[in-house]
């Protein structure tokens, strides 16, 4: 019983913690798309630089950081209003928690690749060494979200898909 409230408070703690991340990508990434970067057409309305590349993979980048903080987000939510019961913590909990962290993960990378493509299409051609030094240090919160939450991605899915701790055996075959 003892293990059960200590991992409620942990769960709780954790996906606290990711909703809040999440909820900052979905406000950020959500007003970036309203203020479309360069403007729109005065006479068409529509965007000026609909026509260049880089605005084709911001909007597309964009719509899908929109689209997995939200998914994020509503995971962590259930996350936070789950029972909690025993058998909960064997695979509910561990499968909406790596699911979270995935999207939470993919919901980060295309945000941050929509921020570089935003900045190559200010930028252009003009100042290339500033734009490779740019998209570069874009790798540095990917990386470091990566590295800071990969070992404990690994072990929720080793326990929850795996043999786990106490080397459970499956009765069913793989074909």
């Amino acid at each position: 019983m003892d293990l059960v409230v200590e991992g409620e408070k942990w769960m709780k703690k954790r996906a606290t913690s990711c909703i809040i991340a999440a909820a900052l990508i979905t406000a950020i990434v959500f007003i970036a798309a309203i203020t479309v970067p360069g403007g729109n057409n005065n006479t068409s309305g529509l965007p000026i630089f609909s026509t260049e590349k880089p605005f084709i993979v911001f909007v597309v980048s964009d719509a899908i950081a929109l689209f997995m903080s939200t998914t994020s987000l509503l995971i962590f939510l259930s996350i936070l209003t789950s029972r909690y019961a025993e058998d909960d913590f064997l695979y509910v909990l561990p499968h909406r928690l790596i699911i979270g962290f995935v999207t939470l993960f993919l919901s980060i990378t295309t945000m941050i690749v929509a921020f570089s493509s935003t900045l190559c299409l200010m930028l252009g051609d003009k100042n290339s060494w500033l734009l490779s030094l740019v998209v570069t240090s874009a790798c540095l919160p990917i990386s470091s979200f990566m590295l800071l939450q990969f070992p404990l991605i690994v072990d929720l899915m080793s326990s929850t898909y795996g043999p786990g701790i106490f080397g459970k055996q499956r009765n069913r075959c793989f074909y």
